[in-house]
């Protein structure tokens, strides 16, 4: 008896660790077969080096290679049924996390002068829409009414683009790029794929989340219609 409840444990064990290693071991084709499956998704996070996390209706979500405190976090939430509204990875594994009726958390190396100034719009009750930041500590915070940047420089780009196409909806800021989303238009900077520009000017629905990673791209509305090249 007793030898048959030790085989049983290790068995568990087996599967357990084999369990484990599959999870490890996801990689973007993981994420893809997810929003394939959902047949909506609402938000990504794309890296070119340090994994991809999805985002599907509340609190559904799907990552490959991610962080240990990104995964953590958004497990938590799921289990909690807390609503995740959106996610932000750097190619060093700088993570942030909106969450909740206007909740953030982030890691404890995000940019100078994020931090602050996400506790500024809380406590003034700006709702949070966008974060955005790479790891040169460029970073954008979008609210409903306002925006604030890393520098003049970014604030003058994103102030032009609002002039020309009106309310701004999300930013992303890469180590090697920048977008801007607005209500009638979008702005760009430095290397952006051609196809996610042909995409945007041919989509027929209204684009309110972009993120792009070297040659990856997603956008997506509010209704969780989206498009991808991955």
């Amino acid at each position: 008896m007793k030898r048959q409840i030790v085989k049983g444990v290790l068995l568990a064990m087996a599967l357990l660790m084999t369990a484990t290693g599959a999870n490890a071991q996801r990689d973007r084709n993981y994420v893809k077969s997810q929003i394939k499956k959902w047949g909506q998704c609402k938000n990504v996070a794309i890296t070119k080096t340090n994994g991809d996390v999805a985002l599907y209706g509340k609190c559904g979500y799907a990552t490959s290679n991610v962080p240990t405190g990104l995964s953590n976090k958004l497990r938590e939430l799921n289990k909690a049924s807390i609503l995740i509204d959106d996610v932000q990875l750097t190619e060093n594994g700088r993570w942030c996390v909106l969450y909740g009726r206007n909740d953030a958390e982030w890691t404890t190396n995000a940019p100078s002068g994020l931090a602050n100034k996400i506790h500024e719009y809380h406590r003034n009750n700006y709702v949070v829409r966008s974060i955005s930041f790479n790891d040169y500590n460029d970073w954008v915070i979008v609210s409903d009414e306002y925006y604030s940047t890393s520098s003049t420089e970014l604030m003058n780009w994103l102030k032009n683009g609002s002039n020309k196409y009106g309310r701004l909806w999300a930013v992303c800021i890469t180590d090697d790029a920048a977008i801007a989303v607005y209500a009638n238009g979008f702005c760009v900077r430095g290397d952006v794929p051609e196809d996610l520009l042909s995409a945007l000017r041919s989509t027929s629905f209204n684009v309110y989340r972009l993120k792009v990673s070297g040659n990856s791209w997603f956008f997506a509305d509010q209704n969780g219609n989206y498009r991808y090249y991955m």
